[in-house]
């Protein structure tokens, strides 16, 4: 990242932020815009349980930092605003959100840093993206889902920009988009078993795809814990040691790759994060909060450092994700 001020206290690396002129989300789309009904949060006509304050307006999130006793807080867009569909207008909203980020991470006293956004379909673009965020202070990488269309992070555009950020020094956040599914209709399954499904996908297209092999130096978070990673991945390794098809692609076993990973604290359970601490290392334990969504963890900073790493060692490895 660009030299930046930071300022001193717990990091959060898991935040939401967008501009109020920016809840128009990108071409193509399949939830309709977001809107502010009366002071209240809609994505499309599905109401979000959040005030629209929450996520465009930096002196909420300053005062609920503060609230929270968090000393950063590093702001992403929300998935569903990631531009996955390659539709005329993607790359201005990309454009137009990047700038506004830069802009509000610019006066806050390092109080936050960005996560910038790009686009998917040409690959050319999508380094521009990259190349521009890496020469922007006060931006410290790109938050990303993972899947774009069938492929995850081991092929096609989402393997492009993990050599990107590679190779320009960029962290990467890994954020699910609550991908819609026949069989979770109701009762929010889409987001309950949706996301950690998305996000143990990702993870499992890491370890076993041989990325970290190719890209030893490459800095990557998985938000919700890693989603159901941590505990299927005894299952994995077990299938890496039995099976060649499992294997063919990596050289060292899921296990311990796993542990070259970064993950957040929001896994809304004690034990759940005791198990991901257990196979990833303290040092990959970074502090969440999923602000200002609904499945939030309320006092980041006090379920991480009651049930986690302490505050020092959840700031210094935040340090490290971030390249700071």
């Amino acid at each position: 990242m660009t030299a930046t001020k930071i300022a001193d206290g717990v990091i959060d690396v898991h935040a939401h932020w967008l501009p109020r002129n920016l809840f128009t989300l990108p071409p193509g789309v399949p939830f309709g815009q977001m809107h502010d009904r009366d002071g209240e949060l809609y994505l499309g006509e599905v109401p979000l349980s959040i005030p629209a304050a929450a996520m465009s307006d930096v002196p909420a999130i300053l005062d609920d930092m503060r609230r929270a006793q968090v000393g950063v807080r590093v702001l992403s867009a929300p998935p569903f605003a990631f531009p996955v569909h390659d539709t005329d207008g993607a790359d201005a909203y990309v454009d137009a959100f990047n700038t506004a980020l830069a802009e509000v991470v610019a006066g806050t006293d390092g109080a936050l840093i960005g996560l910038g956004m790009v686009t998917f379909g040409d690959r050319g673009r999508t380094t521009e993206h990259m190349q521009n965020l890496a020469n922007t202070p006060g931006i410290a990488g790109v938050a990303i889902p993972p899947l774009v269309g069938t492929e995850s992070l081991d092929r096609g555009s989402l393997r492009h920009i993990l050599s990107e950020a590679t190779r320009l020094d960029l962290a990467v956040l890994v954020h699910p988009m609550q991908l819609p599914r026949p069989e979770w209709p109701d009762y929010y399954l889409a987001n309950l078993i949706g996301n950690p499904v998305e996000s143990a996908t990702a993870v499992a297209s890491i370890v076993l795809g041989g990325i970290l092999d190719e890209l030893p130096d490459l800095r990557i978070c998985f938000v919700h814990g890693g989603g159901c990673s941590a505990g299927l991945l005894g299952r994995w390794t077990h299938a890496w040691n039995a099976r060649p098809d499992v294997r063919r692609s990596s050289t060292y076993a899921p296990d311990k790759t796993f542990a070259k990973l970064y993950f957040d604290t929001v896994t809304h359970d004690p034990h759940q994060l005791a198990l991901l601490r257990a196979h990833a290392g303290v040092d990959r334990i970074l502090c969440g909060s999923d602000y200002p969504f609904d499945m939030a963890e309320p006092d980041p900073v006090l379920f991480a450092t009651t049930h986690g790493p302490t505050a020092p060692a959840l700031t210094e490895s935040a340090r490290s994700f971030l390249g700071l």
